[in-house]
């Protein structure tokens, strides 16, 4: 009967993740463009011990996510009506050996979830609702790991970002469908500032557009490291946002095409501060300069630019709050006071967004 039972589940999650591709190209969707004034904001999961920063959309089912106590869980839109039978199983438990995983990234790619941990040992884990099929495929026990971000170019090749356990950044790489995972020497890649590293926010360090990965780094140095070719060679480019205190830098970065790319921080510990925490850059992260400087919203963990705006809408979310942005990151508008850590949106007017103790979909008009 429990065999039977995982057969069901592995296969259920089969489905489930076969709708979790890259996602389409934004350039590609051609609607018309819409303006916001307002969010609606609706609770799906509400629990007082709950704290996500690593969520994935699974297209049209709906969300997975992962939480800082070591928990799997999936959220499915009320019209999936299929799989009404594997709801009550989330969210499953995750250990290895003793540890708890706090996990900060979250990635899907080959019909598969890959979950990131921070700290030491580092762990990237293979996840399956059958949980005998949830193994580590990556550890990492140098004292001074601690891995931030990941995401995926296709099904074959991902990335994962952390920071620095030698004189780089810690990058490692799978060509293999995550089966395997290699870091990249510091010998082949930009040699790091002192105090420069990543923050664990809200894993959206990393930008994809194709072949091109933008890394945003911050603390004492905040600069944006660019590979044109998936990981394979790597450059890096200085940017004006707030830096020089290990609270400071970008936390969040993405790019709408190769050319207009977006990235946002401050620190955290001055949440209101809105001075140099937001740039942009038209030119594929080689110049930024910033904007909105001095008002606007202050400290922000994520950004994201609406699907289908031409790289004109923006939405930047923080435990202080909900802004848009109509004009690039220009002008803003705050849209609530509401708190929330990390956005990803489903199409070009919704979104969910996880924080504190609560997961929401974000409906923008």
């Amino acid at each position: 009967m429990k065999q039977t039972l995982y057969i069901v589940l592995s296969l259920t999650l089969t489905i489930i993740l076969l709708s979790c591709g890259a996602g389409q190209n934004k350039s590609e969707l051609k609607t018309e463009q819409k303006s916001f004034s307002s969010v609606n904001i609706e609770v799906l999961i509400e629990e007082q011990t709950l704290n996500v920063r690593a969520i994935e959309i699974m297209d049209t089912i709906g969300l997975a996510y992962l939480t800082s106590d070591g928990k799997f869980g999936m959220y499915f839109h009320n019209d999936a009506p299929e799989f009404n039978s594997v709801k009550d199983l989330f969210p499953i438990q995750i250990t290895h050996d003793t540890i708890t995983p706090n996990f900060r990234a979250l990635a899907l790619a080959n019909n598969k979830g890959y979950g990131l941990s921070i700290g030491s040992p580092a762990l990237v884990f293979n996840l399956d609702i059958d949980l005998h099929k949830n193994k580590v495929v990556y550890q990492e026990n140098h004292s001074k790991a601690f891995y931030d971000s990941m995401e995926f170019w296709n099904d074959e090749e991902g990335i994962a970002i952390g920071d620095p356990t030698d004189n780089c950044l810690s990058i490692i790489i799978t060509r293999d469908k995550g089966k395997s995972w290699t870091k990249i020497p510091c010998s082949k890649l930009p040699e790091a500032k002192p105090g420069e590293a990543a923050f664990a926010a809200s894993d959206t360090n990393i930008a994809i557009v194709g072949d091109n990965t933008w890394v945003a780094t911050g603390g004492k140095a905040s600069r944006v490291m660019f590979s044109p070719d998936k990981g394979m060679t790597w450059e890096v480019f200085n940017t004006p946002i707030i830096q020089g205190l290990e609270t400071t830098g970008m936390y969040s970065i993405d790019f709408y095409d190769q050319n207009n790319g977006f990235a946002i921080g401050g620190d955290y510990t001055k949440a209101e501060d809105n001075v140099a925490n937001k740039i942009i850059t038209k030119d594929g992260g080689k110049t930024w300069k910033t904007v909105s400087d001095g008002v606007g919203p202050g400290y922000r963990s994520c950004v994201k630019y609406v699907p289908n705006s031409n790289a004109k809408q923006l939405v930047a979310i923080g435990f202080k709050g909900i802004d848009y942005s109509g004009d690039a990151g220009h002008t803003w508008t705050h849209l609530s006071d509401d708190g929330y850590y990390t956005l990803r949106f489903v199409n070009d007017s919704t979104a969910y967004a996880a924080g504190n103790k609560k997961i929401s979909k974000l409906s923008f008009k």
